[in-house]
């Protein structure tokens, strides 16, 4: 067991060694005679499984189940519910948020007894599973007592027809090929993890193991693996409101969800979902052997994926750290070793881009979304994110519209900003071009495209009027040759300015700059009319009509920021 493991974090050697724990327990339950006995075998291993008791065991006797739990209280409110059990169990939530389930264990001729354990809270998807698979093999081995106590009895002188011993074999049978194909489950599956094989390892011998296609998705409905034939190009992505459905869906059950052509298991190790398992399976074979080997693939990597996360997380904050440094001023020699640390080559030419999406998107979406672009992309990049932005420090010219639809697929909507700074040729100039980013962002997101791609190189006239250290002068600019027209338009809810700033945007054309406003012809000549009356502006004057254009992009970077009047 150590061998194999070699290499994986304790969290997925512990879950793995738990497994096996089972498979060992089951071969010493395999080989008792007495109920009773198997059954206390199993109670005493369900607090080694998660933060699980054992409430009451149940054994069949004469036609019901009589309780077997010595010494505890009596309940008969759990003794009329275990009473009405069927094949599937029974849970439940008690007022006092204990949780309790009852796990039936059917011997060869029926119910042969029942499992009812409780916790503090509800186990995870991992803890139930494991819970499920001790009563299947505490089941199994009721029913080889049972078979072991008739044959007893059979040598001991009682007569058995050819067709009861034939039967008597075929379930000894039956039960043994059931064993041998779990323990092959589990050596295949913990071999591929040990492997080092990922996502694509556990696909195929998921694949191989249940004759049926496998599909391996990202948290995001994206696909990271395939195993088997009829690979779909490209691959189908549900919308988004119906793959939140389809995850609360799951996420109520304790076993894999039949959905359309698919049995989809959630990899859920922390109560977080990293992705999901599905087994293609559009004829509807699968059987408790497929929705075993699901179950076990689920654990496997749901241990491989946490495993992945930590490791992401800790180069994460490493690029973090230093892109925060890089962005905030560092010297270059230090910079260049602990960029080759991380594989990154800081020298030669570089710039920063910020990146930006609607305010529902959380931090940790923002920043999974960007680090599978990047690595999509196959970008030389650092990443991190910095008050509610995503900051990459990248080698060369970067692809600003790719990087923006790539976000807009995985995230699933194009409400989003790319700003790209200007070049560096040495770190300590990296801080000039995050600040030139993060104004771009600024300027573009009081535009009138407030999305899309935007570098500092692109912001022309905005360049000078957003420098920050001539603000004074440019609020005064601006109220000097439009302050009849702001007044105007505080005073009556009218919209001068716009209009104005629209009319010269278009070049003084009438139609374009009527269709731009949604307004009519003669709307927008009453307007010009009015303004001429305000101010006495004679925009058919150049240098009028240039001082009132500058005027008009100076009011635009000031959006969104209070003037001060005259």
């Amino acid at each position: 067991m150590t061998d194999s493991t070699e290499g994986m974090d304790s969290g997925a050697r512990a879950q793995l060694s738990t497994l096996y724990g089972l498979f060992v327990l089951s071969m010493k339950m395999f080989s008792g005679r007495d109920p009773a006995k198997i059954l206390a075998l199993a109670a005493t291993s369900v607090p080694s499984l998660g933060p699980c008791t054992v409430a009451a065991t149940y054994l069949m006797t004469n036609g019901s189940l009589e309780r077997q739990s010595a010494g505890r209280p009596t309940d008969p409110e759990l003794d009329l519910a275990v009473s009405e059990l069927d094949d599937r169990g029974s849970g439940v939530m008690a007022p006092d948020g204990t949780w309790r389930w009852a796990f039936p264990l059917r011997g060869a001729n029926g119910l042969a007894g029942c499992l009812v354990v409780v916790a503090q809270s509800e186990p995870t998807a991992d803890e139930m599973f494991l819970l499920k698979v001790l009563g299947q093999q505490t089941s199994a081995a009721l029913a080889n007592a049972t078979l072991h106590r008739k044959e007893d009895a059979y040598a001991d002188g009682l007569r058995r027809s050819n067709d009861e011993r034939s039967e008597v074999n075929a379930q000894l049978t039956t039960t043994v090929n059931k064993l041998r194909q779990q323990q092959r489950v589990h050596e295949v599956l913990t071999g591929v993890s040990a492997s080092g094989a990922g996502e694509q390892g556990i696909a195929h011998a998921l694949s191989e193991l249940t004759a049926l296609p496998v599909a391996i998705e990202d948290q995001f409905g994206n696909l990271r693996a395939w195993a088997g034939p009829g690979r779909p190009d490209p691959y189908p992505k549900l919308p988004a409101r119906r793959r939140e459905d389809l995850m609360r869906r799951a996420a109520r059950r304790t076993s894999p969800l039949r959905e359309r052509d698919r049995l989809i298991s959630l990899v859920k190790p922390h109560h977080e979902v990293l992705g999901v398992i599905a087994l293609i399976d559009p004829a509807r074979t699968s059987r408790e052997y497929e929705i075993f080997t699901l179950e076990y693939g689920t654990v496997v990597l749901a241990s491989e994926l946490a495993h992945q996360r930590g490791l992401a997380e800790v180069e994460l904050r490493l690029h973090r750290e230093l892109v925060d440094d890089l962005v905030t001023g560092t010297d270059n020699d230090s910079a260049y070793a602990r960029a080759g640390a991380l594989d990154h080559d800081l020298r030669g030419a570089h710039r920063v881009v910020v990146v930006q999406w609607g305010s529902a998107q959380t931090d940790s979406a923002l920043s999974h979304a960007l680090s599978h672009a990047l690595t999509t992309l196959e970008w030389k990049a650092l990443c991190s994110r910095r008050s509610g932005v995503g900051v990459v420090i990248v080698r060369g010219q970067p692809d600003g519209e790719a990087l923006y639809r790539s976000m807009a697929q995985e995230l699933g909507t194009d409400a989003g900003l790319v700003a790209i700074g200007g070049t560096c040729d040495t770190p300590d100039r990296l801080p000039r071009s995050f600040k030139e980013a993060v104004r771009t962002l600024r300027i573009r997101q009081t535009s009138r495209n407030p999305r899309g791609v935007a570098s500092f190189e692109q912001l022309g006239l905005y360049r000078i009027l957003d420098t920050g250290e001539s603000r004074a002068e440019v609020t005064s600019f601006v109220w000097e040759w439009l302050g009849g027209l702001i007044d105007y338009d505080n005073a009556r809810g009218a919209d001068m300015v716009r209009t104005l700033s629209q009319f010269l945007e278009c070049g003084g054309n009438y139609d374009r700059t009527a269709t731009a406003l949604m307004i009519h012809r003669s709307t927008l000549r009453y307007r010009l009319g009015r303004m001429k009356e305000i101010t006495g502006f004679d925009l058919g004057d150049v240098e009028t009509r240039l001082n009132v254009h500058v005027a008009t992009r100076a009011w635009q970077v000031l959006q969104g920021q209070p003037l001060e009047g005259r």
